[in-house]
């Protein structure tokens, strides 16, 4: 596996099977606490056996269950009745809800400890994963909160990305994931978006997905923290996080129809073409449209966004392709790109 480095200390590994030893080496590490989901019980034994320590495993709620106070109360006290200490791992295995809340249990426990995260779906290993970015939601306990809004950054020494597993996800999950690979195309690699137009979904993956993450890891070593030009990896979801939330559509497909929304836009502003990037979503059999929403729910969801400021929303949008410009958007340009996803 070559790794492909993001900023100082953290690695992405891609490549077929799981290297063992799994860590890396480190100091008076004696327990890797692995947290995982049901369905991945299986590649949680596997990682279990090749950490080289004491590995006690938790399973988590599926999807964003995992992400609530309740959930990651509960996997706190886990983590004390495990004794895990300042000098010891915890591992996520799974997708993105559970990479988001195992770097979040890491970065919180004991001020920060190691955090390894082993990804099982194509969205979790192409973005969710990628770039340190860990959160859970408050939504249960503080009522209109938007997504995420509890979080840290906190790398993870090391992102594992078994492409035998990733290549055996159900045909919704591929098709989920493939929004994020396109999202990376369209922001700066367009041998992703030749080759999806070439191919269509059937793209390989094993050439997909080290693009995409290359492409993230450059642009997080630049501004880990997103300050400045990170901000453009959310193209398609200042929309279409207010879909996500307002619907409950899952989050690759939101992405894919906030793209479509924010193209529109974008073709306003700069002349981007648009109704090539519609055309090119939907022939991924990805979704253009959200109808049977009402715009007001989108933007109740779209004003708690963390993306909001006072000056109004800020939104990334393309100039042509390869080149995104994060700007602020009126109510007016927001009410014509719903429009264009059919919610009015």
């Amino acid at each position: 596996m070559e790794p492909i480095l993001i900023g100082e200390g953290s690695e992405v590994l891609v490549g077929r099977g799981l290297p063992d030893p799994l860590l890396q080496e480190r100091s008076g590490r004696q327990t890797a606490a692995i947290f995982h989901q049901e369905a991945t019980l299986g590649i949680a034994r596997r990682v279990a056996a090749i950490t080289g320590v004491r590995s006690p495993m938790m399973a988590l709620p599926d999807r964003d269950g995992a992400k609530t106070l309740e959930a990651v109360g509960e996997a706190y006290g886990w983590l004390v009745d495990e004794s895990l200490g300042r000098a010891d791992t915890i591992i996520g295995v799974g997708g993105g809800a559970v990479t988001d809340v195992s770097g979040f249990l890491a970065a919180t426990w004991m001020r920060g400890v190691e955090s390894v995260l082993v990804t099982t779906t194509l969205l979790a290993a192409v973005d969710a994963a990628i770039g340190g970015k860990t959160a859970i939601n408050v939504g249960a306990t503080v009522p209109g909160a938007g997504k995420n809004l509890v979080g840290a950054f906190w790398n993870p020494t090391r992102v594992l990305v078994d492409l035998d597993v990733i290549e055996q996800n159900p045909a919704g999950l591929i098709l989920e994931g493939s929004a994020e690979i396109l999202k990376a195309g369209l922001l700066g690699d367009e041998a992703i978006v030749a080759a999806y137009g070439d191919q269509g979904i059937d793209a390989p993956l094993e050439f997909l997905i080290p693009r995409a993450i290359a492409f993230k890891a450059g642009v997080v070593s630049e501004d880990p923290r997103e300050g400045g030009r990170r901000a453009i990896l959310n193209f398609g979801h200042t929309i279409g996080h207010g879909i996500e939330a307002a619907t409950g559509m899952a989050h690759g497909f939101a992405v894919a129809v906030g793209m479509v929304a924010e193209a529109a836009i974008s073709g306003t502003r700069h002349g981007f073409d648009h109704e090539w990037l519609t055309a090119l979503v939907f022939s991924l059999g990805l979704p253009v449209a959200a109808a049977g929403v009402s715009a007001d729910a989108v933007r109740h969801w779209m004003a708690r966004d963390k993306k909001r400021s006072a000056d109004g929303t800020r939104m990334i949008l393309l100039r042509s392709l390869g080149d995104p410009v994060v700007e602020t958007v009126s109510d007016e340009e927001v009410a014509h790109a719903l429009r264009v996803i059919g919610v009015v």
